[in-house]
């Protein structure tokens, strides 16, 4: 959606022909399905224009290179990979299963612009508000 910030952006939503709605002060609005009644907020995603396809491309054919790091922002690791060429390959591997886990991501820290919400990872943490569930044994 358009306007996302803080991973939140508000839509428009069209209530129903002839819903009659009462808001906080008393006052009675009429609708025709053809305005907007309300805004929602719905979760969303911070893009600015990175592409998990082309990170993931670089990184695997000129990752020796740094040019994965130099496309995602990231100059000083772009040019001492790029010296060092990919810390002899090691660093190059290593940056491949990192860029294709998405656990490294742009710099500004935006998520990548992924075809129709692909492949995506969620992180999962535990902490002392998580609910665990206890496993019953037959």
């Amino acid at each position: 959606p358009l306007n996302c910030t803080n991973h939140t952006a508000y839509v428009g939503c069209l209530p129903a022909p002839n819903i009659t709605c009462k808001n906080f002060f008393g006052n009675e609005t009429q609708f025709t399905g053809k305005e907007i009644g309300f805004y929602k907020p719905i979760e969303c995603r911070n893009v600015n224009g990175y592409s998990y396809k082309v990170a993931v491309a670089l990184s695997l054919f000129l990752g020796w290179l740094g040019a994965d790091r130099f496309y995602l922002g990231y100059p000083a690791l772009g040019l001492l990979k790029f010296c060092t060429v990919g810390f002899c390959g090691i660093g190059s591997l290593i940056d491949f299963i990192l860029i294709s886990m998405q656990i490294v991501g742009p710099s500004d820290g935006s998520s990548y612009i992924i075809d129709y919400y692909g492949a995506r990872l969620t992180r999962l943490s535990i902490s002392n508000e998580t609910f665990r569930k206890p496993q019953i044994y037959p």
